[in-house]
């Protein structure tokens, strides 16, 4: 394949991960409508707020459309700013948190929903049902002066879209209000990408024959959008629960700040990731990082970085890690491991639905139009079938019975309690797990387990396994086993239960995504 040929296809797979790590424009609806209702009550004529003319809008990824599907059970986190038209003079942090509250707690479902119930240190949050995995966090705010940041240089029409907010760490001790720009930061955001956020807008248009006032701009994901949801997983891939892992405020603004754009994905992610690292150079002040707010310069979203150097050698190391892969990935040999990549970097789960659409719209299965590498359909094959190499076959006649089954349940543990594993395929970090398998099938008969590992991680310690494996000798139930999440990608286990010889029972594969 030539190199023309591997950046083709890269484009395509990346466009293909970004879809999955994607979410639909129904939850963007659903958010939004959600918001909206919330705006509704607490400006309602009857409403202690009504004479303050309260606003609700979105902040945050939700108004960027940057917004990332959680990993395994998480909740989408959708953030959005309530803001009355008040001064500073005439009511403190304290009234303005407390009002907004107060007006929550007269609803008889929202009062339910408030958690914690005193509030949190900014903001109020309401949690959904536990099947919506959605939770709303409303930041009481009033309008700033914007005069000062226009004086520094900020452009009047983003500058006068200033707030002050309320953080109860700091109100007892500081008269100054904590200042924020959120809206004047999404109308920075789509300057930045204007040109290919119109052009989506009128393809869209011009497919679905319409006008292109119709097409919402979270409908169109640009580039440069793409490439943010991107970083932002391989990031939390990466480095899971560390607290000192790269910021998605930081990610967002340095890779808009040097967005030139490009028109694809792989031109925008291969030219902003080593430019990132450009501008923070640019940008240090003497010894101290410093990642200006756009909206505000005086603000420094690095600032924790001096007390705290870790969180800059990691994202340094991260930036590092990029591009040392995207140098492997465009050649010949490095792209025939594109599957086992996607794994590693972004998670199994959206790695084999990113190369399943890949293999669909290739023609014959192969990566029309510059033909197929027999390493790289390996690659692919790893992640979309079960019939792996290091499976091991049946080694007894297979002879299902109707009135016998066997069915496998899961469960995993981080720390703490047990969580049951709700749908095969889902997302774990790791953890310990543990199958449980049931049967009507009556003793006497055996049982056997086959545990499929894929990925780099497994590979490394060889460690992919797939042969058949009786109960451990210090299991104190046979159907239960107990394995580990050490390593990351696609893995799944099979129960087999064998009666004189003879296989009358499988469960079929249970598959986990460790990432």
């Amino acid at each position: 394949m030539t190199a023309i040929g591997i950046r083709h296809e890269f484009d395509r797979i990346l466009n293909d991960l970004a879809e999955e790590l994607d979410v639909p424009p129904s939850k963007y609806e659903q958010a939004k409508a959600r918001y909206g209702a919330v705006g509704n009550w607490l400006e309602a004529p009857d409403s202690p707020l009504s004479p303050y003319k309260p606003v609700i809008y979105p902040q945050g990824s939700f108004a960027l459309g940057t917004v990332i599907r959680p990993i395994g059970d998480e909740d989408y986190d959708v953030d959005v700013v309530c803001r009355l038209e008040q001064t500073p003079t005439n009511i403190s942090q304290q009234l303005l948190k407390a009002i907004v509250g107060d007006r929550l707690k007269q609803h008889g479902k929202y009062s339910q929903m408030l958690d914690p119930k005193d509030g949190g240190r900014r903001c109020w949050t309401l949690q959904y049902t536990e099947e919506a995995k959605f939770h709303l966090d409303i930041l009481p705010a009033i309008p700033d002066d914007p005069s000062l940041l226009i004086r520094i240089g900020v452009p009047t029409d983003l500058a006068r879209h200033a707030i002050l907010i309320t953080d109860s760490t700091t109100w007892d001790n500081d008269l100054e209000w904590p200042k924020s720009n959120p809206m004047g930061y999404v109308l920075w955001f789509k300057s930045r990408t204007r040109v290919r956020l119109d052009e989506g807008r009128r393809l869209l248009a011009m497919e679905r024959q319409t006008r292109i006032e119709d097409i919402q701009d979270y409908e169109v994901r640009t580039p440069l959008q793409r490439v943010i949801q991107i970083l932002k997983r391989h990031r939390d891939v990466q480095y899971a629960d560390d607290e000192d892992k790269p910021i998605s405020i930081i990610i967002t603004t340095l890779a808009t700040s040097v967005y030139q754009n490009e028109a694809s994905v792989s031109e925008a992610l291969l030219s902003i990731v080593p430019k990132m690292r450009i501008e923070l150079e640019n940008k240090k002040r003497g010894l101290a990082w410093w990642v200006p707010n756009p909206v505000n310069p005086d603000e420094n979203f690095a600032d924790k970085w001096e007390l705290e150097p870790r969180k800059a050698q990691l994202f340094f190391e991260w930036l590092d890690l990029i591009e040392r892969e995207h140098s492997e990935l465009l050649t010949e040999t490095g792209f025939q491991k594109i599957g086992e990549y996607l794994t590693e970097a972004y998670g199994a789960r959206e790695a084999s639905k990113a190369l399943e659409k890949f293999t669909r719209r290739s023609r014959g299965g192969g990566l029309a139009p510059y033909g197929s590498p027999s390493p790289l359909a390996a690659s692919i094959q790893e992640l979309t079938a079960f019939n792996l190499p290091q499976r091991q076959q049946p080694i007894w006649p297979i002879v299902p019975r109707p009135q016998y089954s066997v069915t496998v349940t899961a469960k995993c543990r981080k720390t703490g309690n047990w969580r049951t594993l709700s749908i095969n395929g889902q997302v774990v970090r790791g953890s310990s797990l543990q199958f449980t398998a049931k049967t009507n099938v009556q003793q006497p008969f055996e049982i056997f387990w086959q545990v499929v590992n894929t990925g780099r991680d497994a590979r490394l310690k060889q460690q992919l396994r797939g042969q058949f494996e009786p109960p451990r000798p210090d299991a104190t139930n046979p159907l239960v086993r107990n394995e580990s999440a050490e390593y990351r990608g696609r893995h799944w286990i099979e129960c087999f239960i064998v009666q004189y010889g003879v296989c009358v029972a499988r469960s079929g594969e249970f598959v986990v995504n460790i990432v």
